[in-house]
């Protein structure tokens, strides 16, 4: 081992801080090119460089040679970077299920709303024509006095229409009538 290599080795065995600022030097960006190897990110890749000199620095460890030394350093940047992906991979696993679980339960959602808007509009086909017709348009948004005035009714009329519809409703639907005012349906 030539003699420079080996008072590093000294040096960083008896954790020297002037060794740590030549591990720096020495090995800082060819580690980084080899963690970007795995994670193919620059940033992740020089945290990952950093916690390995971390671990060295605070490693109670004795390198015996400088080879085994380097040997050590590559190998922990490929363990860090494998564990870094592995990582992200559950990660990212977890993150698609939520999504699958969100996407589930909105189209149960849609499903079920679905269902209450047919037993909506199936009741409402049941009610005779004219309470049909101001109910519908009353569904639409209009108000009171456009329907008067779209159906040539008077206002009195299309109030009493619609309450009786709305009775209808109520009375046919039962508890599902309630469920569809807390939802907006009607």
């Amino acid at each position: 081992m030539p003699k420079r290599e080996e008072q590093f080795l000294q040096r960083i065995n008896a954790k020297q801080p002037e060794a740590f600022r030549e591990l720096f030097s020495e090995f800082y960006n060819s580690l980084v090119l080899f963690a970007m190897g795995f994670v193919e990110q620059q940033d992740v890749a020089e945290d990952i460089v950093q916690e390995v000199f971390i671990a060295v620095w605070e490693r109670d460890a004795q390198y015996p040679t400088y080879n085994a030394f380097r040997s050590f350093l590559y190998n922990s940047v490929k363990n860090a970077g494998l564990n870094h992906l592995k990582h992200k991979n559950v990660e990212e696993k977890y993150l698609a299920s939520l999504n699958l679980e969100d996407e589930g339960d909105d189209i149960d959602l849609k499903m079920m709303e679905e269902e209450l808007y047919r037993l909506l509009f199936k009741t409402i086909d049941e009610l005779p024509d004219k309470c049909r017709n101001i109910f519908l348009l009353h569904l639409e948004g209009k108000g009171n006095e456009e329907i008067a005035l779209l159906l040539n009714l008077s206002i009195l009329t299309v109030k009493t229409q619609k309450k009786r519809a709305m009775s209808y409703i109520r009375e046919r639907l039962g508890r599902v009538y309630f469920v569809m005012m807390s939802l907006g349906i009607i």
